[in-house]
């Protein structure tokens, strides 16, 4: 079953950061791809995301305004599981 693509919207572009917000609709994906930046997620929307993962699926839950951090190479699909639209902002770090 093909799912819907999650919607990308970068909102700033520049030698120091990508800052892209994320719309997922219910059971949007952004599809499989490898993280080339260590990046940090600010959630808009509380509720889980599942995660396909190179080891298998995994569960996420998020808050709303709580952020987190990932170091590059991360490689996964994020898939909205629930039935209404799920937004975070994602903080791509070009400079060390």
């Amino acid at each position: 079953m093909q799912r819907p693509a999650a919607i990308p919207t970068v909102q700033i572009d520049n030698e120091q950061v990508t800052v892209t917000e994320w719309r997922f609709p219910p059971g949007g994906e952004t599809g499989w791809h490898r993280h080339g930046m260590n990046y940090v997620v600010v959630p808009q929307t509380t509720g889980p995301l599942l995660l396909e993962t190179p080891n298998g699926q995994v569960t996420s839950q998020l808050t709303t305004g709580v952020a987190y951090y990932r170091p590059v190479g991360v490689e996964h699909n994020v898939i909205n599981p629930g039935d209404a639209e799920f937004v975070f902002v994602e903080i791509e770090l070009k400079r060390a």
